[in-house]
């Protein structure tokens, strides 16, 4: 199942900024956009030395690049603006977890990005540099994740063009998040068909589905465990007096995304004690039934018992039998054994154990 992709990934030397992801394949392409409350000047696919010439200081500046395997782009960009190999190391290594690290006026974050598909969770790595006036945004493929925030930048939609970057990283990190619930929602569709199939379908391939979904579960909780503490990290930077990329009334709206992780564990958590309660229930039917079963084994067993009783008394075959020379010795018998019969069902109906 493709939900661990990123634990597929090659073994990295701490000395060599390698891409470990799958997405070989994808051509890079840049995207630059210069904006601030008044114009927004839009530049696709875009070369990297075509940014000195488009980019302006006094203006906010987003640059999104799609697209890790070319390793020797990513290090020019690192030269150009000044970017620690450690982090161009980060931003390459999908093996990391969700991370925030701030030093010298420059915030980096990554983020695990979660979608549903057929058989089981789609993962994609994606990071962001904060600088002043300028967020970096890198993404393992192209994807319109961020499509809703660029038409609002183009129609002058909300406030995001009259606040820094810092408020568009806010809009980005957002964004991504909004694929955590589409994927938990998609998994709580799947385990509400499976608890539906449960109740009329006790197959123990059930079990199987149930395992999957647990798994997916969990792989959820392990990816938004590190986001929950990054944004509290950011949260926690709003008392810093050194830092400040992030602007004061901006603090807030990192607040809701923690407030949305917390929210986002709830569910998984309720998710997870639904699983534990279908696997509970699953074996409780089949437990009933087998009770049924060995309850129904039982009762005919207790009706035949006595009959045998009676045909092992008369199959000895002693001469001192009267009742084996009587003329209806046979048929009386037989009689016997049927009122017998009916005596104990009548019974056991009135004691209601069957």
């Amino acid at each position: 199942m493709r939900k661990l992709l990123y634990k597929k990934g090659r073994k990295v030397v701490p000395s060599i900024i390698e891409y470990t992801g799958e997405h070989d394949d994808t051509k890079p392409e840049m995207q630059l956009f210069v904006y601030d409350s008044d114009e927004l000047s839009e530049y696709e696919d875009i070369k990297l030395s075509q940014l000195d010439k488009h980019m302006e200081s006094d203006k906010n500046n987003w640059i999104n690049l799609h697209g890790l395997s070319d390793v020797a782009l990513i290090k020019e960009i690192g030269a150009k603006f000044k970017i620690d190999d450690f982090i161009l190391g980060d931003i390459l290594n999908i093996l990391k977890r969700s991370k925030v690290d701030e030093y010298n006026h420059t915030l980096f974050f990554n983020i695990k990005s979660l979608l549903p598909e057929s058989n089981g969770i789609d993962v994609e790595q994606i990071s962001f540099i904060l600088r002043d006036g300028l967020l970096f945004s890198f993404q393992e493929k192209k994807s319109d994740f961020f499509l809703h925030i660029r038409e609002r930048m183009r129609q002058h939609a909300g406030i995001v063009r009259d606040r820094k970057v810092d408020y568009l990283l806010y809009l980005l990190l957002d964004a991504v998040m909004e694929n955590f619930y589409i994927t938990i929602e998609s998994e709580e569709q799947k385990i509400d068909s499976l608890i539906d199939l449960i109740k009329t379908t006790p197959n123990p391939n059930i079990l199987e589905d149930i395992e999957l979904h647990r798994d997916n579960l969990n792989f959820l909780r392990r990816s938004i465990v590190p986001l929950r503490d990054s944004l509290y990290s950011i949260k926690s930077m709003k008392d810093d007096d050194v830092f400040n990329v992030i602007q004061a009334e901006n603090y807030t709206f990192f607040s809701r995304l923690h407030q949305k992780c917390l929210e986002l564990l709830d569910q998984v958590d309720a998710d997870l004690n639904s699983l534990d309660s279908a696997s509970a229930f699953y074996f409780s039917m089949q437990s009933h039934k087998m009770n049924e079963v060995m309850k129904t084994l039982t009762v005919v067993s207790v009706f035949f018992m006595p009959l045998t009783f009676i045909v092992g008394v008369y199959g000895m075959n002693f001469d001192n039998m009267p009742e084996l020379h009587w003329k209806y010795g046979y048929f009386i018998i037989l009689a016997a054994m049927f009122l017998l019969l009916l005596g104990m069902i009548i019974y056991f109906k009135k004691r209601k154990w069957y």
